[in-house]
């Protein structure tokens, strides 16, 4: 895996846990030399994770839509930045630079991008393995809300599956580098 884009908050949140686990991924990612891609914020979650993926010397593309630059909330300090003029042409060019996709905390874009991401996977039009760094149990209720719709058969074992989740960076990052995608048949992964 040479490149990650991570999904995150314009916010920090209410407690400090959510931006110490952004800087840490920055700096993992750094370590490990995996290029982030991201959505070109300076504010947020996503401030702090390209500020400490930077500061480590990691590679940090961002790519954000032309109205978002004008409201002054982009980091103009990053390896690469792409505007684009929309936010459907962000996600897909985002989903081009990456191989990789991390979830962070964040909110309705957050979410947004992750279950375009994961429907893609589940149509066989993406083979980005899609993981979930569950930081102080922030997406417990969402993880208890896909295994509903499994239970009740709305989605489909197989396409659950389709998402990684991991307390830690290191757990996360090594299911993301060892993920093997599902065979494709049609428009939808075999089951």
């Amino acid at each position: 895996m040479k490149s990650a884009v991570v999904f995150c908050g314009a916010n920090t949140g209410s407690n400090s846990i959510y931006s110490e686990a952004a800087a840490e991924m920055g700096h993992a990612l750094a370590r490990r030399n995996i290029r982030i891609v991201y959505g070109a914020g300076k504010v947020g979650l996503m401030g702090v994770l390209a500020k400490a993926a930077l500061q480590a010397g990691g590679e940090v593309f961002g790519v954000i839509p032309f109205f978002l630059r004008k409201k002054e909330v982009c980091h103009e300090g990053l390896t690469k930045l792409y505007v684009v003029d929309s936010m459907h042409e962000r996600k897909i060019k985002m989903a081009q630079l990456s191989e990789a996709v991390i979830v962070l905390p964040g909110g309705y874009g957050t979410l947004d991008e992750v279950f375009e991401m994961l429907t893609l996977a589940q149509l066989g039009q993406g083979q980005h393995p899609v993981g979930i760094l569950n930081v102080n149990g922030f997406f417990d209720s969402l993880i208890a809300q896909l295994n509903h719709m499994t239970d009740e058969g709305f989605l489909k074992p197989a396409h659950r599956e389709l998402l990684l989740v991991a307390d830690t960076i290191p757990e996360l990052l090594d299911k993301l580098e060892n993920y093997e995608a599902p065979p494709k048949e049609g428009k939808w992964i075999k089951l």
